[in-house]
């Protein structure tokens, strides 16, 4: 897996999800609870995973849709 996009803005997380599963494309959503540890105050950023194959496609659909996916490769 690879990560495709690291964000503290929630509605940017669910916007890149319908996108991708729009798509068929399936994704994993990293550090969901790690809220219990910092309090709910939205410091730590989430971040969304790709499988390899689709991470070049999933990349593409982020910008397209105004969306920047994380340098991370």
């Amino acid at each position: 897996m690879k990560e495709l996009l690291r964000t503290n803005d929630l509605t940017e997380i669910a916007f890149a999800k319908a996108l991708l599963d729009g798509e068929g494309i399936a994704v994993f959503e990293l550090d969901v609870h790690m809220s219990l540890l910092e309090g709910s105050l939205g410091i730590l950023p989430r971040r969304l995973m790709v499988g390899d194959r689709d991470h070049f496609l999933a990349r593409a659909l982020l910008r397209e849709n105004g969306l920047r996916p994380s340098d991370a490769v």
